[in-house]
C-alpha cells in the first residue's frame, strides 16, 4: 500500500477559505448502494433514519494562535522580536503548553513572551524543535485572557490564503462544543446548526456525544511511501459511559451508529479495538485506520472531502473502499464541491 494510492489532483479553487451560511446549506455528497446523490446538509433529516445514532465530537477549539513579543536586556541595551506561538497540548506541567513558536532561536529558556496586557509566558524547554512555555495566568483567568489575545489556529491551506479573524471565532467552533482543548476543530460538525439538531432529534435520531481534542498533528503529512510504517500523532480523548451504553444499546438493536468526523470515528472505533464492543474509555489514541481495518463500531461516516495523500483519505479507504472512493474524488471534483475544513461534506455509507 503505497502514499501515492492515495493521491489526486485538486483545483486550487476547490479549496474553501470561508463556510457558506447558514453552516447546513453546504452540499452534501450521499454515497449509499453504489449510487452518488447531490445533497445538502439541510436534507439529512429525510436521509437518516429515526433511531440513527449520530456521534458528536464535542471538544472546544481555543484560539492557540499568538502574536508576542519578546523583550530582552543586555549590556548592549534592550532588544525585542515580534514571536508567533502556536499551543499544540497542555504539558505535564500546570499552567504549561507544549508551542510551536516561530522564530524559537530568538528566545532563550527563562525568557518572557508578552502577548498581552493580561497575557505572557516564560518558556521554560526546548526539545525537538518546540518549546513548554509557562503562562502567568490559569484556569478561567487564562481562558479568558486567551481568548482575548489569540487567533482561532486556522489549518495551513487556509492561513496561507488569508489571516485569521474575528469571524472565524464563530465559525471554526462546532455549536455544541463543550470541552475546551482542541486546536483544529471537527470540522464534519461545522455543518450543524441547531435548528438542525432541532429538526434531526424531532425525526427520532439520537445524539451521544464523546470528546477527542484534535492536535494540531491532524494536518502533519505522511512522509512514508509504505503507509503501513507511518506513526500516528496522538490525542486525548473520552467516552463516557453514558455515550458508551448508548452507543452499545444501539448497536445490539440493529440501529447505524454515525460519526460525524474522522475525529469522532477513530475515538470509538478506540475505544473498541481491544474487545470489539464500545466500552467507556479515556486517554490518549494514535488509532491508524486504513485499508484493511475492522471496524467495531461505525456503520457509516459523515466527512468533508480531505487533502490528497493524507491519512484521513487511508480512513475513507478503509471504510467504503479504495476504488469507490475514488469514484466518489471524481464526482465531487466535476460537480465543483468545496473542499477540506471549511468546505462541503460526504455521508459515505458502505454496502
Amino acid at each position: 500500500m503505497k502514499l501515492s494510492d492515495f493521491d489526486f489532483d485538486l483545483p486550487e479553487e476547490l479549496i474553501a477559505t470561508r463556510p457558506v451560511k447558514p453552516r447546513s446549506a453546504s452540499r452534501l455528497l450521499l454515497a449509499q448502494g453504489g449510487v452518488i446523490s447531490d445533497k445538502h446538509v439541510y436534507d439529512l433529516p429525510d436521509i437518516l433514519q429515526a433511531g440513527d445514532v449520530l456521534v458528536l465530537n464535542d471538544t472546544k477549539v481555543i484560539p492557540a494562535r499568538l502574536f508576542g513579543v519578546r523583550k530582552r536586556q543586555s549590556e548592549h541595551g534592550s532588544g525585542e522580536a515580534k514571536i508567533e506561538v502556536t499551543l499544540l497540548d497542555p504539558s505535564a506541567k500546570q499552567g504549561a503548553w507544549r508551542a510551536l513558536i516561530k522564530p524559537l532561536r530568538k528566545v532563550k529558556e527563562g525568557e518572557s513572551i508578552l502577548f498581552s496586557d493580561a497575557l505572557s509566558a516564560t518558556l521554560i524547554a526546548k526539545e525537538d524543535g518546540q518549546g513548554t512555555l509557562e503562562f502567568n495566568v490559569q484556569g478561567d483567568a487564562f481562558d479568558a485572557a486567551l481568548a482575548d489575545a489569540g487567533a482561532m489556529p486556522l489549518p495551513p491551506y487556509i492561513a496561507a490564503r488569508r489571516a485569521a479573524d474575528a469571524q472565524d471565532k464563530e465559525d471554526y467552533q462546532t455549536v455544541f462544543a463543550a470541552h475546551t482543548g482542541a486546536v483544529a476543530a471537527p470540522t464534519a460538525s461545522l455543518h450543524f446548526d441547531d435548528a438542525l439538531l432541532a429538526e434531526l432529534a424531532k425525526r427520532g435520531v439520537e445524539f451521544a456525544h464523546v470528546t477527542l481534542h484534535v492536535g494540531a498533528g491532524t494536518f502533519l503529512p505522511v512522509k512514508v511511501e509504505d503507509v503501513t510504517s507511518h506513526k500516528m500523532h496522538a490525542e486525548w480523548g473520552q467516552v463516557s459511559e453514558k455515550a458508551a451504553a448508548q452507543i452499545a444499546k444501539a448497536k445490539s438493536e440493529g440501529r447505524r451508529v454515525i460519526p460525524v468526523g474522522t475525529t469522532a470515528l477513530r475515538l470509538i472505533e478506540s475505544a473498541a479495538v481491544q474487545t470489539g464492543a464500545i466500552t467507556p474509555w479515556q486517554g490518549e489514541t494514535d488509532i491508524f485506520i486504513y485499508p484493511g481495518f475492522t471496524f467495531h463500531v461505525a456503520d457509516a461516516l459523515m466527512t468533508n472531502f480531505h487533502l490528497p495523500k493524507s491519512t484521513l483519505m487511508m480512513l475513507v479507504s478503509a471504510l467504503i473502499g479504495k476504488q469507490r472512493v475514488d469514484h466518489i474524488y471524481e464526482h465531487a471534483i466535476e460537480n465543483g464541491y468545496r473542499f477540506f475544513s471549511y468546505g462541503d461534506s460526504s455521508l459515505l455509507i458502505p454496502d
